[in-house]
């Protein structure tokens, strides 16, 4: 895959979801949300200033951002300001 966004934005690449919970209980495919997390692909120069780097592991809002499809992978792509927060 070769994207690289432009501006302040930043491709992202959702966190696997959860199937089972903590007890063990198989959380069924028409139940499981979306992960509100994801890794850093690739960063747009304004991003990059803004602190975002390939690798940081964000957290976003519900409805944020685009979702696209790349090389039969789902992906999103959001504006450096949707993002709520680097996880360290």
């Amino acid at each position: 895959m070769n994207f690289k966004p432009l501006a302040n934005r930043v491709l992202i690449e959702r966190e696997e979801e959860v199937t089972t919970t903590a007890s063990g209980i198989i959380i069924p495919d028409n139940a499981k949300e979306k992960p509100l997390q994801g890794k850093v692909l690739a960063v747009g120069p304004d991003a990059e200033e803004e602190g975002i780097k390939v690798g940081d592991t964000v957290v976003f809002g519900k409805y944020a951002g685009t979702e696209i499809v790349l090389d039969n992978n789902e992906y999103l792509i959001l504006n450096s300001d949707e993002i709520l927060g680097i996880l360290g």
